[in-house]
């Protein structure tokens, strides 16, 4: 953990937030301003940066929060119309937390240019 992590303080419950999943190695939350209806942040307890900071032994944890992402959206009955699952990587990605996390997106057609400039 990061002791100036934003997302490590909602983990460790320092901070508020609105948690829709967690479990032993991730946590899911709503974004406090969304790009869409429904944008939910999914992060991995662990902390990590970036997603150039994955090392060989991440592997499964990325992969597991993929699995989460398809059960938050399930939860949210976003699987019949779709839903959009992103990572920024860096700020010129618009990554504005350096913590690793994921955006689930969805509740609207997501059709045109993501968000229009504002990080996701």
């Amino acid at each position: 953990m990061s002791a100036d992590c934003i997302f490590c303080k909602i983990i460790d419950r320092e901070l508020d937030a609105e948690i829709v999943y967690e479990d032993d190695h991730a946590v899911a939350f709503k974004d406090i301003n969304p790009a869409a209806p429904v944008h939910i942040l999914i992060v991995p307890r662990k902390h990590i940066p970036t997603l150039l900071d994955l090392e060989k032994e991440d592997e499964s944890l990325i992969g597991h929060l993929h699995t989460v992402a398809n059960k938050v959206a399930g939860n949210l009955n976003l699987e019949k119309k779709g839903f959009r699952v992103v990572i920024n990587c860096g700020a010129d990605a618009g990554q504005i937390v350096f913590h690793l996390h994921l955006h689930l997106l969805g509740g609207r057609p997501l059709l045109q240019t993501m968000a229009k400039g504002r990080g996701v």
